[in-house]
């Protein structure tokens, strides 16, 4: 008897072992947020004085606030191609918003770009199911047809996630194919958080991964009425100020309301000190109809110009990152990847090519990023007023080349934010080494170009409304 209950005793005493061991070896739940159209200047914490967002500023004083990161491409299929695998969107050949804007008669000829994100890539989240990772994709996804949706990708649930640019409508029925209507007038933001919501419910015992990306606060601006006449009696209280566009100020207002649901959820079940979070959006914000104004910085969504490539982020990671610190490095869509495989202790895969840089080291505040450069290439036009153009950041100093005419421009972005003193003005051979560094990597990534149109018709072609022509 003596001897059975020892036997007993030691088993239950090596269970305990064995689950303790497993929760000091469990990797960290990953929660990565994505907002569509999101300005960098569209929050309290980043500047703002008219978007309230208590929920996702309380969130930056809780972890790392990142004033100079930017999306990997100008629009959104791009940008969310490579946040699935940290690669540069000119490696992947996607470089434009599926299906693109349509320019037959434009003086350049877009190439033959892929309009889907391939299985053959290995994306994060089949990663993080090699790990024991739980995954799921709610909201926006844009990255191909039924043959290439998110459960094709790695994805254990997908409630949004189709080949839709934008929601029919943020009421129910939503006419969104991947997701079942709720109650009539129910609000897709607040559904799309009560979905994160269950899931997290659901897999708390294991970890998991949680690709949150808000159709919000993307075109069409449909927003709650209550929330919408607040905005309208705040705008009309500071008429001098930039923003005040009160439809989209509600729209900003759900995400932060989904935002605060999620990190409560956290912290009702406990998972908030071993979830990284990381919040951010997919390209910068739309100026076009007003929506917003991108404070400080030039131009907006679908411009080659600050405004099109700056955005917010945030990233919390309880233990490892610092409440409330600031970071000034330049970081890009593509970091997130690395970053997220090294939280999980994942090697990549043999040969896998990977882009993006891990910003464990900023968040651990050990040491600046290895790379001295960052890169866009868009050979396409955009009814933001973007035009065939590649560009390169190293250090302070910008290039932008425009191919219609091949002029390139550079700014200094400490001295000059918004972009108003082109240094080849007074200098033309400023930025050299910088032209020769973006020419070497569009051959490294083997970057598709633009060629001249056959069909180009000057009269024909009609610039779309807010883009400018290039002297």
């Amino acid at each position: 008897m003596h001897t059975f209950f020892r036997a007993l005793t030691g088993l239950v005493a090596l269970m305990f072992l064995t689950v303790a061991a497993a929760a000091a070896t469990r990797p960290p739940n990953v929660i990565v947020i994505l907002i569509d159209d999101m300005g960098a200047t569209d929050l309290g914490c980043m500047g703002s004085k008219f978007f309230e967002t208590p929920n996702i500023d309380r969130l930056a004083g809780q972890g790392m606030k990142f004033t100079q990161a930017y999306a990997a491409c100008t629009v959104c299929s791009p940008t969310r191609a490579a946040m699935m695998t940290g690669k540069y969107p000119a490696r992947l050949h996607l470089t434009d918003w599926i299906t693109g804007s349509v320019r037959p008669f434009a003086k350049l000829k877009v190439p033959d770009w892929t309009k889907y994100l391939p299985l053959e890539e290995f994306t994060i989240a089949e990663a993080l199911k090699t790990r024991g990772y739980a995954t799921a994709q709610i909201g926006k996804w844009h990255l191909g047809g039924p043959d290439y949706f998110p459960t094709k990708q790695g994805f254990d649930l997908s409630l949004g996630g189709c080949d839709k640019g934008q929601p029919p409508s943020y009421f129910s029925p939503y006419k969104i194919p991947t997701l079942p209507d709720g109650p009539d007038g129910e609000y897709l933001t607040d559904r799309e958080a009560a979905e994160a919501c269950k899931f997290i419910a659901a897999h708390q015992d294991k970890p998991f991964y949680i690709y949150l990306a808000h159709y919000a606060v993307h075109n069409p601006i449909q927003s709650k009425a209550e929330v919408v006449a607040k905005y309208q009696k705040k705008a009309a209280a500071q008429p001098e100020y930039p923003q005040k566009h009160a439809g989209y100020a509600a729209l900003v207002e759900s995400v932060d309301d989904s935002v605060g649901r999620v990190m409560k959820q956290l912290d009702d079940l406990k998972l908030t000190d071993n979830t990284l979070v990381i919040f951010t959006s997919d390209n910068g914000g739309l100026i076009l109809g007003g929506n917003t104004v991108n404070l400080g910085i030039r131009a907006g969504k679908g411009s080659a110009y600050e405004g099109g490539v700056r955005v917010p982020l945030v990233i919390r990671w309880p233990g490892v990152v610092k409440p409330g610190t600031t970071n000034e490095t330049p970081v890009l869509t593509l970091d997130y990847y690395p970053t997220i495989l090294e939280a999980a202790a994942l090697p990549p895969q043999p040969g896998q090519i990977i882009d993006g840089e891990s910003l464990v080291p900023l968040l651990k505040q050990t040491g600046p990023l290895k790379r001295d450069a960052i890169y866009w290439h868009y050979p396409h036009y955009h009814p933001g007023g973007a035009t065939p153009y590649a560009a390169i950041r190293q250090g302070d100093l910008k290039l932008i080349h425009f191919y219609e005419d091949n002029h390139s421009e550079a700014y200094n972005l400490r001295t000059d934010p918004l972009e108003q003193q082109n240094l080849l003005a007074t200098d033309p051979k400023a930025a050299e080494p910088l032209a020769t560094k973006l020419v070497a990597w569009q051959k490294e990534v083997g970057a598709q170009f633009a060629s001249p149109n056959p069909e180009h018709d000057p009269v024909k072609d009609r610039a779309p409304a807010g883009a400018k022509k290039k002297k």
